[in-house]
């Protein structure tokens, strides 16, 4: 997959675990202050990033993720 596909594939997915429209959600979009940052949802994210990308990526990594952009890093790496 892409870089930019991937960058898509994860703002898509981030926009839906947190009731946002993808178009408000970017690489810089910050979990805490921008999207609120709720565990439960990021725990539905990564659920959905396993699904949708077959991707194992660990709560703990994810919840370490400071930006939208750091998660796809995240991801990337574990492709």
């Amino acid at each position: 997959m892409e870089r930019k596909e991937l960058e898509a594939k994860v703002i898509e997915l981030v926009a839906m675990a947190y009731g946002e429209d993808a178009e408000n959600v970017n690489l810089e979009t910050t979990f805490k202050d921008d999207l609120g940052g709720a565990s439960i949802q990021m725990v539905g994210l990564v659920s959905e990033i396993e699904n949708e990308l077959d991707v194992m990526v660990s709560l703990q990594d994810a919840s370490a993720c400071a930006t939208v952009g750091d998660l796809v890093d995240k991801v990337e790496e574990e492709m």
